[in-house]
């Protein structure tokens, strides 16, 4: 196994823990570079003992380059990391981007760093209850023939399974990611305001069965997990939804009526339910859409 110098440029949640796991992996931690008390914190926390630098002298520091900064800011790290020299010829360039594939790192390839994307399919709370979550974690990798192998490697070492996307697929692969996770945060928000509102003590506890549940069948069977009142055509107990949610509930309104009208194309284009049912249904949801205030 080939063991690298890794600097780290972006100390975040991700940075600190995904080092944290290479340097268990045996990988030396050379350097780390976090502005941030939070950043310096996890350095100190999650990678006791490794110096403090620059983003330039972490990258002078080390065979392996891991850049996790934001999203935006990507662009602009590796073109003045490029352009000042700090990344050089033959080095190992990776960033954490789920939206970026290697174009980003176009400036870098230039001056002929071997560039590779991989990024976690995890959410991070960036301490140590992240480093068991790794194991057997999904990354989305895009790299070269030239660097397939170390790309394995280096998911391996992290504890994770690759998933090779197509450059012109990263946006769509992180859109996937994001609706799956981010939107169902705010879906299980709502829901549990909706029970709180009706006079439950613990929403989560009384969620959390059930969601445990519709995530494990729908994970397994897709759309043949789809249960509820729209799948079986139950009108007036949707036009009753709707006239509470409207009442005690009104920002969840377009959300509901989102993912009904989605959930209702989905049973009706499977054969689940009668297209006179769904056009009833339809009309129940349009009806509700006229009544939601404009927003501003």
């Amino acid at each position: 196994m080939t063991q690298f110098r890794v600097g780290v440029v972006g100390a975040g949640r991700v940075g600190a823990v995904l080092a944290a796991a290479l340097r268990t992996a045996g990988h030396e931690i050379v350097a780390a570079a976090g502005e941030s008390d939070a950043s310096r914190g996890r350095i100190e926390s999650l990678l006791p003992g490794t110096p403090v630098m620059k983003p330039s002298d972490a990258a002078r520091a080390a065979d392996l380059l891991l850049l996790t900064v934001p999203d935006d800011m990507l662009p602009n790290v590796v073109a003045m990391l490029s352009a000042s020299g700090a990344i050089r010829d033959g080095q190992l360039v990776v960033h954490t981007s789920g939206a970026h594939g290697l174009a980003v790192l176009a400036d870098a390839a230039a001056v002929g760093a071997r560039t590779i994307a991989l990024h976690p399919a995890m959410t991070f709370t960036g301490t140590e209850v992240d480093l068991p979550r790794l194991r057997d974690a999904v990354f989305g990798v895009t790299a070269g023939e030239g660097e397939r192998a170390v790309t394995e490697q280096l998911v391996a070492d992290l504890g994770g399974r690759p998933m090779w996307v197509a450059e012109d697929k990263r946006t769509l692969y992180h859109a996937g990611l994001a609706h799956g996770a981010n939107h169902l945060v705010t879906l299980v928000t709502q829901a549990m305001e909706m029970l709180a509102a009706a006079g439950g003590d613990s929403p989560a506890d009384t969620l959390r069965p059930l969601l445990n549940a519709a995530l494990d069948n729908a994970l397994a069977h897709g759309d043949a997990a789809l249960t509820g009142p729209i799948v079986r055509g139950d009108v007036e107990t949707v036009r009753a939804h709707l006239v509470e949610i409207t009442a005690n509930a009104p920002e969840t309104v377009p959300s509901y009526l989102s993912l009904a009208r989605a959930t209702l194309d989905r049973v009706v284009t499977d054969g689940r339910l009668l297209p006179i049912r769904a056009a009833k249904l339809r009309q129940v949801l349009a009806a509700a859409e006229l009544k939601v205030p404009a927003r501003r």
